[in-house]
């Protein structure tokens, strides 16, 4: 399959020591070698691959220099697209790589579309679909184990384990295909029931396995949104800071100080936590207030853990209640702070009220507790579960659909044969389920959602 030669920036915009250009395609060398004059005058077609060379980029135009660069030739196949690729190196500046690459653009290539290069690395057949996904996980992992995860999908460790279900239910689909077509034996309809119970067991046992590791996945890929409530001045905004470890929320005796929803990103334990510090919940004649209240209960309804924090040097609220309240049936974790104070509220009393939720206590001002709130929040997610290395977790919601589809399909075939169902019609949902495991690594998808899934990638990637 032949492509146009494409070019992109493939490093963040910005300041920095180096940028890179990176084209793509059948002519991606004799582009470059357009606007590029190697310091020892060899043309970069002459060169071997995978190496790289010191010169100039110049521009056709004027023929003045317009960059110092380095430049790297690699050649089909042995590159992440399998086609000819060539990267300049340049400085880092926003008008230096800008300039790089409009001189590339009117050399002959074609700017290239979000994703492309990778779509291109999938289009080739150098990596299924799963692992392309893969890809864009790793650059948005925000923890080690994310990352894990991400490079595990990118080796193939789920592609494998999918190949290795649907050769299982193609064999499977083929013997029942020889039942049909040769039914002169009497004893065929029950080899072949017990083949299909066989199979279709052990295809269902490992769905749900994959299907199991799907929250622990989801919640390393996107983050596990936390949202931190309690009345105002308990110390929700330093409980924010102290994760942070940085001075995200402005912290002050005064009820009230927080109007807003604040967001930010933390690791606690290799669990990426999408932290939200949340306006104080109460009854305010405040309208700018009274804004962020409600939009603090508008974040605790779409939150998947809940820090409640409560203040231990007084007694408990009426308030303080209809937060517990407001919670039930959520993931909660009750932090008693302030423990560096005079102790008025009553323990017995809230850990009735707490019911089964973890409690524990802090004292922020002295950064005293938060080692125990980071093990809490770590356990109450992965509490047994083994580390992202030893197993392959299903992270993409895509997959995640896909497998309970495939999960359903081939619970409709175990119904089917114990209704007593012929072969013929039984086989249909086999074969779905073998199409539905397909369309995770890419055997069986249609073109509008390869363009679509790779339209979410960054330029140059």
């Amino acid at each position: 399959m032949e492509f146009a030669t494409i070019a992109a920036i493939s490093t963040p915009m910005g300041e920095g020591a180096i940028a890179i250009v990176r084209l793509s395609g059948e002519e991606a060398i004799q582009i470059a070698d357009q606007i590029f004059r190697a310091a020892n005058g060899q043309k970069l077609a002459e060169v071997g691959s995978h190496t790289i060379h010191y010169g100039t980029i110049i521009d056709l135009k004027s023929n003045e220099t317009a960059e110092e660069v380095m430049v790297s030739v690699m050649k089909a196949p042995r590159t992440f697209t399998r086609e000819d690729v060539v990267e300049i190196n340049c400085h880092g500046g926003i008008v230096s790589v800008n300039r790089v690459l409009q001189l590339a653009l009117q050399a002959g290539a074609q700017l290239a579309e979000p994703g492309e290069f990778t779509k291109r690395a999938f289009l080739n057949g150098r990596i299924d679909l799963s692992q392309a996904e893969a890809v864009m996980d790793l650059i948005r992992a925000k923890t080690d184990r994310a990352m894990n995860v991400a490079l595990n999908q990118m080796e193939g460790r789920l592609s494998k384990l999918i190949q290795s279900l649907r050769q299982d239910i193609i064999e499977t689909v083929a013997h029942v295909e020889v039942n049909i077509d040769y039914p002169e034996y009497d004893d065929v309809e029950e080899m072949t029931h017990r083949i299909l119970i066989e199979k279709a067991t052990h295809i269902k046992s490992e769905l749900q396995a994959l299907l199991q590791t799907s929250q622990q996945g989801k919640i390393l890929r996107d983050g596990l949104s936390t949202v931190i409530i309690g009345r105002p001045n308990v110390g929700k905004s330093s409980l924010l800071n102290s994760l942070v470890q940085e001075n995200k929320a402005i912290v002050t005796d005064i009820p009230g100080t927080t109007r807003d929803v604040i967001e930010e990103y933390v690791n606690v334990r290799g669990v990426p936590l999408k932290l939200v510090d949340t306006a104080g919940i109460r009854e305010t004649e405040d309208i700018v207030e009274r804004i962020g209240v409600e939009r603090s209960r508008q974040v605790l309804k779409e939150a998947d853990l809940i820090l409640l924090v409560v203040n231990s040097a007084d007694d408990f609220t009426k308030e303080d209640k209809q937060l517990f309240e407001a919670v039930q049936g959520m993931n909660v974790i009750v932090i008693a702070n302030k423990t560096d104070l005079p102790q008025k509220i009553d323990m017995d009393e809230l850990r009735a009220i707490a019911e089964n939720h973890q409690i524990v206590t802090t004292s922020l001002v002295e950064e005293k507790g938060i080692d125990e709130l980071e093990q809490s929040i770590s356990s109450m997610f992965f509490e047994g579960q083994i580390e992202a290395a030893d197993m392959t977790y299903v992270s993409n919601n895509r997959h995640i659909a896909l497998l309970n589809e495939a999960l359903q399909a081939i619970e409709d075939v175990l119904t089917g044969i114990d209704l007593g169902t012929p072969i013929d019609i039984i086989q249909i949902d086999l074969t779905r389920t073998w199409e539905l495991l397909g369309e995770i690594i890419g055997d069986a998808v249609q073109e509008s959602l390869i363009d679509q899934l790779f339209s979410q990638f960054c330029l140059g990637k």
